[in-house]
């Protein structure tokens, strides 16, 4: 059984390796707790922020607002920010100030009451935002300026005094150089417009990713200490396991950023090699027993005569885990994981009994950050299965699948025999 103080440099160690800024207050105003990130975001010594007010790290008006508001609050229980959080502006030692987003909770502990904040610097994200609003605007006027060229130059055309012949032809040829020139502008939008939704859903879906387990991270730290009797074991080990599951959550977002930049950069080659099946689907078996529900199993069968194949380990991993770790989520019963040795390629099946993929979103499920409509509810980043078909392209492979709402999901990955060397 863990001591407090156990319990104590838990907490402290969760706090202090935080990514965010986190600071607690008192009824007052006055700041109690600070942790490492907080002083590198606003460039604090942590001695020099402990005793001070909290609005030492807001700029005017805020800064001159603030005792009123808190004394607003005790008087009428009417929040402005409490429990619901919004986008502020913070302020540094130095004078400087940056956008940032800040979520507040207020905890009574031991008749006193203390508040809470974590703070997510924006300025990538503001920057980011501004970038795409100016190059909107300059693309704007590029369009505006060669429209106008166009038109000056079909004018003079028409004011020329060449023979009709000579004019038709060279107004053919001026009306099919602009159609081209839109088409190029069309498309150059088009994609802009692509890259500004796919901004937009990263930042809306990382946003609500992060803040979802750090705020069970931050209840549950705060719950946790107000067990102090031995007989409140039990609570404050649900509490501890709860704050596990939303670290191992974090991880998985994480690693699901990392695979996908390295796609993207292509920093990913397939090395081909000889490895054993039955011990590499053996060792994923080991690594998903954290996540298999109750009563849920993994029926792996291996169907040939030899379990040495060739292909990529790591890669191999990375798409078995991914499919079963989706299979093992959507799914509560029990999940089949075929292998097949054919004369030119492996065939690998996965199959669930869990929810399905609704027919209509079936054609997005390859698409970063898609969600399927019955599963918006289900924690996940909507990369998966775009990683997994990244990491089949590069084994030069094929996946497939077919799905039935309420019945379950079927994966196909095809894979050839010794692939080539390539890299995505």
């Amino acid at each position: 059984m863990d001591s407090h103080e156990d319990l104590f440099l838990r907490l402290q160690g969760i706090f202090e390796s935080s990514i965010d800024a986190i600071i607690t207050i008192d009824a007052f105003g006055i700041i109690e707790m600070v942790n490492e990130a907080t002083c590198k975001l606003f460039l604090f010594e942590q001695k020099e922020l402990l005793g001070q007010n909290i609005k030492i790290l807001m700029p005017k008006p805020y800064h001159d607002n603030h005792d009123q508001y808190l004394d607003n609050y005790h008087k009428t229980r009417k929040p402005k920010i409490i429990g619901i959080g919004r986008e502020v502006i913070g302020r540094q030692k130095n004078g400087q100030t940056f956008p940032c987003r800040l979520a507040v909770s207020e905890v009574v502990l031991n008749d006193r009451i203390i508040f809470t904040g974590i703070i997510h610097d924006l300025s990538e994200i503001v920057n980011a935002r501004n970038k795409i609003v100016e190059f909107n605007n300059e693309l704007r006027e590029k369009v505006t300026d060669r429209t106008s060229k166009l038109e000056d130059t079909i004018n003079k055309l028409l004011n020329s005094n060449l023979e009709l012949e000579n004019e038709i032809s060279i107004r053919k040829e001026t009306e099919k150089l602009l159609k081209s020139s839109q088409q190029e502008l069309e498309v150059a939008l088009n994609k802009e417009k692509e890259l500004g939704t796919l901004k937009t859903r990263f930042v809306s879906m990382a946003s609500h990713e992060f803040r979802t387990p750090l705020a069970t991270i931050l209840s549950s730290a705060s719950s946790i200490s107000k067990y102090e009797t031995t007989d409140q074991q039990e609570q404050r080990l649900k509490h501890v396991a709860r704050i596990k599951d939303s670290v191992t959550n974090l991880t998985g977002i994480l690693n699901d950023f990392l695979s996908l930049s390295r796609l993207e950069e292509g920093k990913i080659e397939a090395n081909i090699s000889a490895l054993n099946y039955l011990e590499l689907s053996h060792n994923i078996q080991n690594e998903l027993l954290g996540i298999v529900k109750e009563g849920q199993t993994i029926n792996n069968v291996f169907h040939g005569n030899e379990s040495e194949i060739f292909s990529d380990p790591r890669i191999l991993k990375n798409i078995m885990f991914n499919l079963l770790s989706n299979a093992i989520k959507y799914s509560d019963k029990e999940i089949f994981c075929d292998f097949y040795v054919k004369e030119d390629q492996y065939v690998i099946i996965i199959k669930d009994s869990g929810i399905g993929i609704p027919d209509y979103d079936q054609k997005y499920m390859f698409d970063r950050f898609f969600r399927a409509e019955n599963a918006v509810n289900i924690q996940g980043t909507g990369l998966g299965l775009n990683i997994v078909k990244r990491y089949v392209d590069l084994l030069n492979g094929s996946i497939s699948f077919k799905s039935e709402l309420n019945k379950g999901t079927e994966f196909t990955v095809i894979l050839p025999k010794f692939a080539p060397k390539i890299s995505l």
